[in-house]
């Protein structure tokens, strides 16, 4: 629900724009690095990218990647995957990413991504909304 709740707020533009271009990169490597690995079927490097709540929603790396194909179909497969804006609050940050699914149908995905107490980033959510409808 709090990813939820700080998505709405990236929407609306609550959040405050990303800083340090180091950030941003450093976040769409993590979120491309999981994308590359949904591409190999690489269940293990995928789970690695998630954060803990979600790793205790999802106690297992076939568990998640289940779950990424049926709830998640394109971000799992795709003809392309775009990254849009980027915003920062409280620590939290908000990666807009535009899809185009197999079908051709074009996505939005939401995701937020959190920095872990290692320095690592994780990511912490996603939503996934078919472009041009509201959230």
């Amino acid at each position: 629900m709090r990813a939820f709740v700080l998505l709405v707020a990236f929407l609306i533009g609550f959040a405050s724009p990303a800083r340090a271009a180091d950030d941003v990169a450093a976040v769409q490597g993590v979120i491309r690095s999981q994308v590359e690995a949904f591409g190999r079927d690489d269940a293990a490097a995928a789970y690695s990218y998630a954060a803990p709540a979600i790793r205790d929603l999802f106690p297992q790396a076939d568990i998640f990647m289940d779950m990424v194909r049926r709830s998640y179909a394109p971000v799992y497969r795709h003809r392309s995957f775009e990254f849009g804006e980027a915003r920062v609050s409280n620590g939290i940050i908000a990666q807009r990413v535009h899809i185009i699914d197999t079908d051709g149908v074009p996505w939005e995905a939401l995701y937020t991504l959190e920095l872990e107490p290692d320095g690592s980033v994780k990511i912490s959510g996603c939503v996934l909304l078919k472009a041009g409808q509201a959230v």
